[in-house]
């Protein structure tokens, strides 16, 4: 479960007060994944952030009762003086895990070659990105968050692979995906929700938290 207690979360833009939530609470239960609807420019990603603990909030609490991912596509706590060998069995220690299967899971995912032993300063970014999804996966979460619908390479053996693992894992898993696409969203989630104006109002249909996005 992650539950926000009475969140509030602002920038300042340089001109006027960004307000993301304001004193919002709610739950994501596990077993019941999560449609987020917002538009552009709303808080998508910084909300998706704070979920995943990588943004704190302003006031309030964020409690986490269970294994929660870093938002996929995300390429934080990786280092990129360092190989996707070094990241790997650094990021399997962090969580507790053999270094040596998510080493070779890793290896075996994302199948970077002879750039899987060079430091990750000179990767593409597509190599990035397939290197830290198959690390992503080689994880296993109870939640997943996904940030604007299911991150994609221009490899596409390496999606076909990653993808096949993914749907496999999100049947057992919960998700929470923010986008501003409806369709997006029922690809994931029969239950969905609506950021707007710092509140997040909660629905038990798509057709519902449609109604209201489409309106607004």
């Amino acid at each position: 479960m992650i539950e926000f207690n009475n969140v509030s979360k602002s920038f300042w833009t340089g001109v006027q007060r960004k307000v993301i939530l304001d004193r919002a609470s709610f739950r994501v239960e596990m077993g019941r994944s999560l449609g987020i609807l917002a538009q552009n420019g709303t808080g998508k990603t910084t909300l998706i952030q704070m979920m995943a603990g990588l943004e704190k909030p302003d006031e309030g609490t964020i409690t986490r009762t269970c294994r929660v991912s870093f938002p996929l596509g995300f390429m934080g706590g990786v280092s990129r003086r360092h190989s996707a060998h070094e990241n790997s069995r650094y990021i399997a220690r962090l969580y507790g895990l053999d270094p040596d299967y998510v080493e070779s899971f890793c290896r075996w995912v994302c199948d970077l070659g002879e750039y899987f032993e060079m430091p990750m300063s000179v990767y593409s970014s597509g190599m990035k990105a397939r290197f830290t999804f198959s690390l992503m996966l080689a994880l296993e979460f109870d939640i997943y968050l996904i940030d604007e619908g299911m991150p994609s390479t221009a490899d596409v053996a390496f999606n076909r692979k990653a993808g096949a693992i993914l749907r496999e894992r999100l049947q057992k898993a919960t998700v929470v995906i923010v986008s501003h696409s409806p369709q997006t969203i029922e690809k994931f989630c029969k239950q969905a929700a609506v950021l707007k104006n710092g509140r997040l109002y909660q629905f038990d249909t798509l057709e519902e938290a449609r109604s209201l996005y489409d309106y607004a």
